[in-house]
């Protein structure tokens, strides 16, 4: 059983649960979203695999998810770059903020995310069971697809997008 640290508004730590009932509760924990673009300046997107037990085939940002107890928030959003997208490249920590969406399978996402960015050209290599498909794509275009299709995107990388989007490029 996967557990995540519980926090308080300030990202201390308030205890650990187990990750599904912590999205069944609502329950505010640490987590991590990584952004990777390449030199041309476009952003690694993934299409969520369809097992996901959340938010499944919806694209978001190139990795997500939460450090286990006892891990630091980079090095899980290093060891989940590798594990999900086959990657790896220099991280640096852009921002965190707290959001709270409510999601398929009356399941809620509160989160303190820490926020992670990195430039790379190399080529992902994804697990297929968290990716279904993966693409850069231009801001231009990633705004617009947005606006004309949110439905296609996870509600914590519209947030991040929205709230957030001028720390990240």
């Amino acid at each position: 059983m996967e557990q995540v640290i519980l926090v308080a508004q300030d990202d201390s730590q308030v205890g650990v649960m187990e990750k599904l009932q912590a999205h069944k509760e609502g329950r505010l924990h640490r987590a991590i979203s990584v952004f990777i673009f390449n030199s041309k300046g476009e952003m690694l997107l993934q299409q969520r695999a369809s097992g996901k037990y959340h938010s499944a085939n919806l694209w978001t940002n190139s990795c997500c998810s939460h450090p286990r107890p006892g891990e630091t928030s980079k090095d899980a959003a290093v060891r989940r770059l590798r594990e999900e997208m086959g990657m790896a490249c220099e991280l640096t920590e852009a921002f965190s903020f707290v959001y709270k969406a409510h999601l398929d399978h009356d399941l809620t996402e509160h989160e303190f995310d820490h926020v992670f960015t990195g430039v790379t050209d190399d080529r992902p290599e994804p697990d297929a069971s968290e990716v279904a498909a993966w693409k850069y794509i231009a801001l231009p275009a990633l705004e617009a697809d947005i606006h004309t299709h949110p439905e296609n995107y996870t509600e914590w990388f519209k947030i991040c997008l929205k709230d957030w989007g001028e720390e990240l490029y």
